[in-house]
């Protein structure tokens, strides 16, 4: 997917550390940025001297303009950079993507912390608007870091009664000893046993924020009953998984070269993965291939490909489902060859 220069449209100040970029998306691109409540922006910009990418998901109502939450992180590049962009600035922006997203759920649970807030906002405006129920716990330290907090209370004030409303502060004291703390699966165990949340209700449970979150309350929700389809997740950083080491096989391969071959809007280009390049993206870059990709990490799924000659292996994965997995898909970011020849669709659905 190409990447458009998107003209900022206001520059908003979320919590005591954040930023809500919102985006003039010309009449000509409409169609190109329609999304669906979940999904993401990858953002672009060369900073000292850098190309840097990084994804923010869409924090916007169904009626508002186009916006992310950027909440600056230490030592962030592109975070840091975004504390300073202004209404007029412009910034190459790719189309919507990531299959983190509403789909006809009735009763949503939406479990973020920090600025896992993002994608829900837009979520909990969806679902409302049209009918649903929606409740959500919200973690942050304290009211002060609270990001979209008019937003959310503007959504409780249009929707009484369908919009429920629970933040849980680390650094903050509150008058109910049960809202104070992270959010971890124990927390969301009280809750549910508290009556203060009805997972027997929900058919969609949301979940974004830190890895290490994420993957306590997935186990405790399971725990609880809920089934692993309505548990859907979107990590915002890792959960300090460390990658794994390159086999003996992808080391030798690859001392000896790999030729590669993508199939990339339809059409097919050719590289090596040599000794030293550290996956896909980067063997294809050093050749001047540009290929898509965003958060390096392996969380985005930008970089989505399948296999469909020879065999490969990946450092890590916070992505894919294991449906894709056994379909051949693989991130090319994480991906190493270990065949003598290795064929990846980008094209592939």
């Amino acid at each position: 997917m190409a990447f458009h220069e998107l003209v900022i449209s206001e520059v908003r100040q979320e919590g005591s550390d954040a930023v809500a970029l919102a985006f003039e998306v010309p009449q000509e691109l409409a169609q190109a940025f329609a999304y669906v409540p979940g999904q993401y922006l990858t953002l672009r910009a060369e900073i000292k001297g850098e190309d840097v990418r990084r994804s923010y998901s869409i924090a916007s109502g169904p009626n508002g303009a186009l916006c992310v939450g950027v909440r600056q992180v230490k030592g962030g590049l592109f975070s840091t950079y975004a504390q300073g962009l202004q209404a007029g600035d412009s910034v190459k922006v790719m189309q919507p993507e990531g299959r983190f997203r509403l789909a006809d759920q009735q009763d949503v649970l939406l479990i973020a912390a920090g600025s896992g807030v993002t994608p829900m906002v837009s979520i909990a405006s969806a679902a409302l608007e049209r009918g649903a129920n929606v409740t959500m716990i919200y973690g942050n330290r304290d009211f002060a870091h609270v990001m979209f907090r008019s937003e959310l209370e503007a959504l409780k004030d249009s929707h009484m009664g369908r919009f429920t409303l629970i933040h849980a502060l680390s650094r903050e004291e509150q008058d109910v000893p049960l809202l104070n703390g992270r959010i971890t699966g124990e927390k969301i165990t009280q809750m549910a046993n508290a009556g203060a949340i009805d997972l027997a209700a929900a058919d969609g449970v949301f979940l974004c924020g830190p890895g290490e979150m994420i993957t306590d309350v997935s186990g405790a929700l399971s725990k609880l009953g809920v089934a692993s389809g309505d548990i859907h997740s979107e990590r915002f950083a890792p959960d300090g998984e460390v990658p794994k080491q390159r086999s003996k096989v992808a080391r030798e391969v690859a001392q000896n070269g790999v030729e590669v071959e993508v199939i990339l809007d339809g059409t097919r280009k050719r590289f090596s993965v040599e000794d030293g390049d550290d996956n896909i993206v980067a063997a294809a870059a050093r050749q001047g291939l540009e290929l898509p990709y965003s958060c390096k990490g392996g969380m985005c799924c930008t970089c989505r490909c399948r296999v469909t000659e020879g065999t490969s292996e990946m450092a890590t994965n916070y992505s894919l489902e294991p449906w894709e997995l056994e379909a051949g898909f693989t991130l090319a970011c994480q991906t190493r060859p270990t065949s003598k020849k290795l064929v990846l669709d980008f094209d592939a659905a």
